[in-house]
């Protein structure tokens, strides 16, 4: 493969191709960085125009085993549906690129990203983006902006921009930046905790990575004084590397096409119309704070004006005229908001609706907990298991199945948005809010063997539902009597922004997220954050907009926290449904005790209270997990009483002693015999009577008193005969 461009960026090369493959597609980038080679391509339909306005893109990022060396496991040896990684990665360049398409571009647009080779070290993630925009860049559409993407990661206290992937598993932050020359425009971003503390922890986006548990947590989020001075690090690196990329490109770029953009104009009589006669009902409307009430509130709004307007009564000028509202709505919504201070439910700018939490809802379930927020209302469930229950997965470089024990699962059904919508599969944008619950929360959970699925059912939305499944899925945690090592909730805040002018938002509700200029999603503790994602709609956002925002995040999270706390301390658990894990150390000396003779003590103890048991031999460690917290109280007390039980002195046992002692079971080859100290031997069947026995049965059973000889010493095995 020939290649046109050789660029040394910041610990990393990456080699591009253009021309040389997939040339009938309007744009491609064949990349090569490491012994990882991606080709990108950027395909239009010229022959339809979507008028709605609305983008129409699609995004695949697509691996191909083959290109670790690998045959696809299971019964089908071909590829099937995409990974969550791979609709993660998807979504994450859909995000990143959809900015960079002129405005009224409305020709279905597709981009394929595929995965040729694949190395353990290359980040997949960055290596994607970067193709996608230099497809993007190169082709003969008119996107003339490159758009990248920079990881940054901290090992041992040092931050390492582009890291390898072993320096990521072994890093405590993960901060995926994309953006262009000039503007930061997305952040996904997560915090692993001390790296005193650190166990192995992959990449934040695949939500299969980072489930193992982190024991002993000292610091589980990063400040936000910190996370500023890296974004300005990371954004440098970021800037730069896109101005290169577009002196680069610039010479392999296509000759634009000339495409008919979407002709959409606003009828400024139309809107002149709405602003003197109807500035009350669009108030009125907007005040209707769930999504169906305020469509109703609008189209009841539009027929009015057309009973009044007969001109206006065909389908062209109701469209014209729809719109037309839509634009006075959307004005006087950011109107309010930056000259008066006051959001269109009359909340102040960073003022938190109300919130309420009740835990335990679901008695048959381990745990839930109902938090409702305003009107945002998630349902989270909790269901324990074993090891055994982890979600097995195999990403591309690795070498063998790994187990996902932390699992978080979001569902957004049509009538949370009174939508009537049939419930289909799992959608991009509900894995990536599980996905952000999940890297929320994971890190201050120690599982410690255990699995854990949570999952949450959205039966009520208007703004923020991710961040309500955060809020819920910690007192679901709780509900289920977990241990955590912090208090984590979620705030989702917002911006309005005209000129040098701006407001920033506090639990944004979905009016202010459909009319604002930003998305921000923060997550974690009173002193730090554990997860955040954003999406900027303007353009970019400065770094001293984005601190004052993270601090107006914290004060909000801070509020909920205290609310959390409350209903913490008022959680009834079902102790009737949860299993229950108990942790206890006993003398080491006294396992063989516990075990008994062949292991029958512990299989007694496990029958008995209906638990699993496992003993460390070394440090005398006990666990203890049973379906209720009875069993496991019970198991515990009577091994508790074994240890506490003054020891009997063993009787060392000769050939030739004679002991009284008691026929424990009978099988077709003998009967074990208990010896006094409780010690088992073998009487075997042609040694119970002089005469010959047929069936055992017929001359002892169990319980029977009878005097044996110790006849011989087989290893641990004691051979008996009758005395």
């Amino acid at each position: 493969m020939k290649y046109d461009v050789k660029l040394e960026l910041e610990n990393r090369v990456e080699e591009y191709s253009f021309g040389e493959v997939a040339k009938q597609a309007n744009g491609s980038a064949w990349v090569k960085s490491g012994d990882t080679v991606i080709l990108a391509t950027v395909v239009i339909d010229e022959t339809e125009i979507v008028k709605d306005d609305f983008l129409p893109l699609t995004v695949q990022y697509i691996e191909k085993t083959y290109a670790a060396g690998k045959i696809p496991g299971g019964f089908f040896k071909r590829e099937t549906k995409p990974s969550d990684f791979e609709t993660l990665t998807s979504r994450i360049v859909d995000r990143s690129i959809r900015p960079l398409f002129p405005k009224g571009f409305g020709y279905p647009t597709q981009v394929t990203i595929m995965v040729f080779s694949a190395d353990s070290e290359s980040d997949l993630q960055v290596l994607a983006l970067n193709a996608a925009s230099a497809a993007l860049y190169t082709s003969d559409i008119d996107i003339n902006i490159s758009v990248s993407a920079v990881r940054t990661a901290k090992v041992d206290g040092e931050l390492i921009l582009n890291p390898t992937m072993t320096e990521l598993k072994n890093s405590t932050l993960d901060l995926y930046l994309s953006g262009t020359k000039d503007d930061l425009l997305m952040i996904e971003m997560r915090s692993f905790g001390s790296e005193e503390t650190q166990i192995m922890i992959d990449p934040m986006i695949d939500p299969t990575l980072g489930t193992q548990a982190v024991s002993n947590h000292v610091s589980n989020a990063i400040g936000e004084e910190e996370l500023i001075e890296i974004f300005q690090k990371t954004e440098e690196v970021l800037f730069a590397g896109n101005a290169k990329y577009e002196t680069e490109f610039e010479a392999f770029k296509k000759e634009t096409q000339k495409i008919e953009y979407k002709a959409h104009i606003i009828n400024e009589n139309m809107v002149s119309y709405v602003r003197e006669n109807h500035m009350p009902d669009i108030k009125s409307a907007m005040n209707k704070m769930a999504k169906s009430e305020r469509s109703t509130a609008l189209r009841e709004l539009r027929k009015n004006i057309i009973s009044d307007k007969t001109e206006w009564a065909d389908v062209e000028q109701e469209v014209a005229l729809k719109d037309a509202i839509e634009k006075v709505k959307k004005e006087t919504v950011r109107a309010q908001i930056l000259n008066e201070n006051i959001r269109a439910d009359g909340r102040a700018l960073n003022e938190i609706r109300p919130i309420s939490i009740s835990t335990n809802v679901l008695p048959s379930a381990h745990s839930s907990c109902l938090f409702t927020r305003g009107q945002t209302q998630a349902l989270v469930v909790l269901t324990l298991g074993g090891p055994k229950d982890a979600q097995m997965f195999e990403n591309l470089t690795d070498e063998g199945t790994q187990n996902e024990n932390f699992m978080v699962h979001y569902n957004f059904p049509g009538f949370s948005v009174g939508e009537a919508s049939p419930v289909m599969g799992t959608k991009r944008r509900e894995l990536g809010h599980g996905n952000l619950a999940k890297r929320a929360l994971e890190p201050i959970v120690d599982l410690d063997g255990q699995t854990v699925r949570l999952v949450s059912e959205i039966l009520e939305s208007n703004g923020s539902s991710s961040m309500a499944t955060v809020c819920g899925g910690y007192m679901a945690l709780k509900a289920a009597d977990i241990q955590t090592s912090d208090v984590i909730a979620g705030i989702a805040m917002g911006m309005v922004s005209e000129g040098d002018k701006y407001a920033i938002l506090s639990d944004i509700m979905g009016l202010e997220d459909h009319d604002g200029d930003m998305d921000f999603k923060v997550t974690g503790s009173k002193d730090g954050i554990t997860a955040m994602q954003m999406d900027i709609k303007l353009g970019g956002i400065s770094l001293s907009v984005l601190k004052e925002a993270l601090y107006q995040a914290k004060k909000g999270r801070s509020h909920i926290i205290d609310i959390m706390l409350d209903a913490q301390d008022n959680i009834e658990f079902n102790d009737g449904v949860l299993p229950s894990t108990d942790f206890f150390h006993i003398d080491p000396s006294f396992i063989g005790e516990i075990i008994g003779q062949a292991g029958k003590t512990i299989r007694e103890i496990i029958e008995k209270f209906e638990v699993a048991i496992d003993i460390d031999k070394k440090d005398g460690k006990v666990k203890v997990t049973g379906k209720n917290k009875t069993g496991v109280a019970g198991a515990r007390e009577h091994i508790e009483g074994i240890v506490n039980t003054p020891k009997v002195a063993k009787i060392k046992y000769e050939v030739g002693d004679k002991h009284e002692g008691t026929v424990k079971k009978i099988v077709d080859f003998g009967a074990f015999i208990e010896l006094p100290d409780g010690t088992d031997g073998l009487l075997h069947i042609s040694k119970i009577s002089n005469d010959r026995v047929e069936k055992v049965s017929d001359v002892l059973s169990e319980g029977d008193k009878i005097t044996v000889e110790i006849l011989e010493f087989k290893g641990n095995k004691i051979s008996l005969g009758r005395a």
